[in-house]
């Protein structure tokens, strides 16, 4: 992918503050201050990878003119040669470019956040709900390989097992930027451990996955608006459940949002945690109603994202697993169910970054 100009002095400009950013790093007065030296660094931090494949490019694009400068030596061998590296230099070229495009995309502000995480039971009754048992363990198993940490803060259990509703928060290094493309329909196909003659039952849960606000102030919630509910809690805690009431219910009047937490036998901390929730579900609710209204972003990789659209099927008697989005089947259903979800995240990041990638080109071309 050869990049265009406009990109190619964005990158030179970048080239200069890193070079900029070097001697910076290297002057006593920038290093005896120790915020001024964190953010310098974590700005060169950035910028060493889009530097060095825009190096890569340039001598790579270099490379290039001299061979073609050799397709005209009278030396019929030489041309041939220079033939060869001209076909290798333009695939490396292509390859760099791609990756310096990928690079410059603009980040989701919210990719780096914690994330609140909810499965709820849809059509199928129990079998639905003990298929949200299923995902809350493969999202769990996901979690533990990725170094994050998971903990419930809600759950109202299935009748014969697993969730009717579970909702809970996961903590770590990026986790939306991982999760985001989990949120949608997820529609199992099986023989329910209750069915007789084997017929096979499509189940469908709703996974949503929500960005946690990065700070407390970024949703202003009027305490008028809001309806704060006590109640015991009916979850595990040993001598602790059900003699004081510490699990917290808020209800947001305007909108109807409604936000439980149970997790913890303090009532104030279970309140903290709950307001947490509730000012996540408003922000992102803000997010998607300007993204909507901005554009269709993400609508040919991810859907709209809206709860009732299916994204996922499993199919466990035949071992397929299909994501509908990017018309991808795995029969690998049981090491999905595992928990090794990255040989489906990584290509629907990639669709992503192609998607943007084209709109990039489209807005530089017009």
């Amino acid at each position: 992918m050869a990049l265009t100009e406009t990109v190619i002095e964005k990158l030179r400009g970048l080239a200069d503050r890193q070079e900029e950013l070097t001697r910076l790093l290297s002057d006593p007065a920038v290093t005896g201050n120790r915020n001024q030296f964190v953010e310098f660094s974590r700005e060169y931090s950035e910028l060493e990878p889009l530097v060095t494949h825009y190096q890569r490019y340039e001598k790579l694009i270099s490379q290039l003119e001299d061979a073609s400068a050799l397709t005209s030596d009278a030396d019929r061998e030489i041309q041939a040669l220079a033939a060869d590296d001209i076909a290798v230099l333009r695939v490396e070229i292509d390859d760099v470019g791609r990756a310096i495009q990928t690079l410059l995309l603009p980040e989701d502000p919210s990719d780096g956040s914690n994330v609140f995480l909810e499965i709820r039971a849809g059509t199928g009754g129990d079998e639905a709900a003990l298929f949200s048992g299923d995902l809350f363990r493969m999202y769990l198993r996901w979690a533990e390989s990725k170094g994050w940490q998971i903990e419930i803060l809600n759950e109202r259990p299935g009748e014969h097992g697993g969730f009717k509703e579970v909702i809970s928060r996961i903590q770590g290094k990026r986790v939306y930027s991982r999760m985001k493309f989990e949120s949608g329909a997820h529609r199992v196909q099986r023989v329910p451990e209750t069915e007789s003659q084997g017929r096979v039952h499509t189940s469908a849960c709703t996974v949503a996955v929500i960005p946690e606000v990065a700070e407390i102030g970024e949703v202003t919630i009027d305490k008028s608006e809001l309806r704060v509910d006590t109640y015991r809690s009916s979850g595990a805690g040993g001598q602790h459940v059900n003699k004081t009431e510490s699990a917290i219910r808020l209800t947001h009047l305007p909108t109807g949002l409604v936000v439980e937490c149970q997790d913890e036998r303090s009532q104030h901390k279970n309140r903290a945690k709950a307001m947490t929730l509730l000012q996540s579900k408003l922000l992102d609710a803000a997010r998607k109603e300007e993204q909507l209204a901005q554009s269709e972003r993400r609508k040919s990789l991810v859907g709209s994202g809206d709860r009732s659209e299916r994204i996922r099927t499993y199919n466990f008697p035949q071992g397929r697993l299909t994501d509908h989005r990017i018309s991808l089947t795995l029969y690998k259903l049981d090491e999905v169910m595992e928990g090794h979800l990255d040989q489906i995240v990584e290509p629907l990041t990639l669709e992503y970054q192609a998607d943007e990638l084209r709109k990039l080109s489209e807005r530089e071309s017009d």
